[in-house]
């Protein structure tokens, strides 16, 4: 027996800039690039990924896999017509493939949750109940999901089980999958399938206040993981993402089994009850900085400022400089040289410049980009100084940290060029931060 296996991963900004083509399934800048068949189980066996943790766990069980395709983008803009049909199809064949040959006993989707395509508001949720359709009402179908999803009734009434990742920032992705594998495994071995209830929050929670390590985030998922333990409903909060204008962009409760409804209910009064704390005072870039300055002279710990405005990892493009100006004005390089690190500001141009230039150099450089707001006001200007360039890297990187851990990505010719004394890490492609092996790469360590 066999089980089929794909992955597809894209968190789609329907107010980003811009639009998400095939080609940046192909580049692996921000997730591992398009692969297929076994060149896709040995690039993401032992890794990070939802995948990963499904594919490690039916190895160890001596579970066969029918491996089909893995694509993942950047957050950007929706994605071309083209390239989601593209993929789609690729994966439809393959299951049809997989269901000719026989001895096909279930299926697995590692799925985002929140793509949106030119012409389809929810094409995931529409992908799984095409894979039910096509393997009838008895296979068992599981899938896993982001946290951020923004999750369609028609997936959870198609798959017989949809977990979500429990931790933002995300590092039970492979745990996830690994979750996943035991639930379709359950299916394996006989269990029926559960009724599932799902209950939607009637309000939007921005996703820089979805964190689950500290607030609302963190009590709601210490309930459910306690009621969890308790009833064994398998309950998933997706907290949803409302960068993408959709009917369904909002948090959803859901849970399976005896307990289902009642503990779904009881998560989202959980959730409810919290509206107020779920609000989040956001500092301009200025009043961040000079708060930073201030902590650090009072700990040895690093001081942390999430630009948040500009996330790639929700869409934008990395780009603006209202931070680097912040940082300029305040002197925070002069007080602390060397130890103030900016990054990773995606400027491919000024990236080139430096590299040809070479390590050592000094040269007048432009550095990111001033676009529109949403107000229709412009960003601030693009920074113009004169910068030595302290480190080059070039090619792929190995992500080392908790999430998305083992993945090899790829943001081209990157640089770390000092002005006065602020390191500034430059990328070629949007990538965020999610790893200090992004910024270490570019030629910036930790200081002892």
């Amino acid at each position: 027996m066999k089980v089929f296996v794909a992955g597809f991963q894209h968190e789609t900004n329907t107010f980003a800039r811009n639009p998400t083509v095939w080609e940046d399934f192909e580049v692996g800048d921000f997730f591992p690039a398009f692969s297929t068949g076994q060149a896709m189980l040995e690039r993401l066996r032992g890794g990070g990924m939802p995948l990963s943790g499904f594919i490690d766990q039916a190895e160890t069980e001596g579970i066969d896999l029918f491996p089909s395709c893995w694509a993942g983008a950047s957050p950007a803009a929706s994605i071309a017509d083209d390239a989601i049909t593209r993929i789609f199809e690729r994966l439809l064949a393959d299951l049809d493939a997989a269901l000719n040959e026989g001895d096909l006993g279930g299926v697995y989707l590692d799925l985002h949750g929140a793509a949106v395509s030119d012409s389809h508001d929810s094409p995931e949720a529409w992908l799984v109940a095409e894979v039910r359709r096509r393997v009838g009402p008895d296979m068992p179908v599981v899938v896993s999901l982001d946290l951020h999803a923004n999750v369609d009734n028609t997936l959870l009434d198609a798959a017989d089980y949809a977990v979500c990742y429990r931790t933002y920032p995300h590092i039970d992705m492979a745990d996830t999958g690994a979750r996943a594998f035991g639930l379709l495994l359950r299916r394996l071995q006989g269990a029926p399938r559960p009724a599932c209830a799902y209950v939607r929050i009637p309000f939007l929670i921005p996703i820089i206040s979805q964190s689950t390590r500290d607030g609302p985030g963190a009590e709601t998922y210490a309930f459910v993981a306690e009621l969890d333990a308790r009833h064994d409903a398998n309950i998933n909060v997706a907290l949803g993402f409302p960068a993408a204008d959709v009917a369904n962009c909002g948090p959803v409760v859901w849970a399976y089994g005896q307990h289902g409804r009642s503990d779904a209910l009881g998560v989202a009064d959980r959730i409810i009850s919290l509206r107020d704390v779920w609000r989040l005072d956001i500092l301009d870039a200025a009043e961040a900085v000079a708060r930073a300055l201030t902590l650090a002279e009072r700990t040895e710990a690093p001081v942390v400022i999430a630009d948040v405005q500009d996330n790639p990892g929700a869409g934008s493009d990395s780009n603006t400089t209202g931070m680097l100006h912040a940082l300029l004005r305040a002197e925070a390089g002069i007080l602390w040289p060397g130890r103030v690190i900016l990054g990773l500001l995606n400027d491919p141009a000024a990236a080139k410049a430096a590299t040809v230039a070479g390590i050592g150099a000094t040269l007048d450089l432009w550095m990111g980009a001033s676009i529109a707001t949403w107000t229709g006001a412009a960003s601030e200007p693009p920074v113009k100084c004169k910068v030595t360039v302290r480190a080059l890297h070039h090619g792929p990187i190995r992500l080392d940290g908790p999430m998305m851990r083992g993945a090899i990505v790829n943001p081209g010719a990157m640089a770390c060029v000092e002005v006065e004394g602020i390191l500034v890490c430059l990328s070629s492609a949007k990538r965020n931060c999610s790893t200090e092996a992004s910024t270490r790469r570019s030629g910036w360590t930790a200081p002892s």
